[in-house]
């Protein structure tokens, strides 16, 4: 793939005009995605980083697992009664809910999209 490049001329010189490329959006699921692929299954992070495809893999894991997770979280903290008049009465009680729920959906989310092929 060929780009055309362009110039503008300072003083005596030709400086070409270059953009860096775009920051990859990967959050928290898409770096533990790149661990997991670093440490357990090399040949696949190699070949998804040598084909140049390895941010756009990172970013569609972390985009699809932080949907699945806010979606299970929903879902689970409906599901046991957990509302804001909990949150307003009992504090500490809500946040222990929570934090249960959390980890409980960060388990699935990890073992359905960061810990596979």
């Amino acid at each position: 793939m060929k780009t055309k490049l362009t110039y503008h001329q300072e003083g005596d010189y030709l400086i070409p005009d270059l953009v860096p490329p775009e920051s990859p959006r990967i959050g928290v699921w898409g770096e533990r995605r790149r661990q997991f692929l670093r440490r357990h299954r090399k040949p696949l992070y190699s070949g998804l980083l040598m084909s140049g495809t390895l941010n756009a893999h990172l970013e569609e894991v972390d985009r699809v697992a932080q949907r699945m997770f806010d979606g299970l979280t929903a879902e689970m903290a409906k599901r046991e009664g957990i509302t804001e008049a909990m949150k307003a009465a009992n504090q500490m009680k809500w946040v222990q809910k929570m934090n249960t729920i959390r980890f409980a959906a960060e388990e699935i989310v990890c073992k359905e999209w960061i810990e596979t092929e």
